[in-house]
């Protein structure tokens, strides 16, 4: 069994693809695994066949020096990208592979979400550039809403009704208890209302 260099957290629920001594080039490689990391399994491969087809371009974020602009980065929040068509068909490969995994596994090959990518490589004088890559593949738990709770919604009243309120409330209590007092007796209404 190869060692893979990131060990997923739930094995069970995960799938792994890996390829060595690709001869593609590790930066190129990098930014477009970058680029689908945290995507759907299907939303990957359109977006891997929409690049080497160049309706879509892969931002270089990273390694960008001498990488010219182009507007279809736009929808990333990116100016610089290119349509590294090689690289993108290595990734479609991979991907193929680890959904064959998957079903291997008996996991739901709709619900896997690209987790993690390892892209290592040789920077050599040489005419080659060998490239390792490594692609683990989760499935997505479902999320259950939290339920609601009626909660009462709290006005916003200022400091100067507050204190409006509360006294208003304190010479309601006074006025009642002078009215309580009242059907007692007249002399006690007079002192009370002399005190306030």
């Amino acid at each position: 069994m190869v060692r893979y260099s990131l060990d997923p957290e739930n094995p069970t629920k995960s799938c792994k693809s890996r390829g060595s001594n690709l001869h593609i080039h590790f930066k190129n490689t990098s930014e477009t695994a970058q680029a689908i990391k945290g995507m759907h399994i299907r939303k990957a491969t359109k977006y891997m066949k929409d690049v080497t087809l160049k309706k879509q371009c892969v931002p270089f974020r990273r390694y960008n020096g001498g990488v010219g602009r182009c507007p279809q980065a736009k929808q990333w929040g990116w100016t610089q990208g290119r349509w590294p068509k090689k690289n993108a068909e290595f990734l479609l490969y991979m991907l193929k592979n680890a959904e064959g995994n998957a079903e291997l596994k008996g996991l739901d090959g709709d619900s896997l979400v690209i987790e993690d990518y390892r892209a290592h490589g040789w920077i050599n004088p040489y005419m080659s550039s060998p490239c390792h890559t490594e692609m683990i593949l989760t499935e997505k738990e479902k999320t259950v809403p939290k339920p609601e709770e009626e909660v009462a919604q709290k006005k916003n009243i200022s400091q100067k009704k507050l204190k409006k309120q509360k006294l208003m409330t304190g010479t309601e209590l006074n006025m009642n208890m002078c009215v309580h007092v009242s059907r007692h007796s007249i002399y006690n209404i007079h002192t009370s209302t002399d005190r306030a």
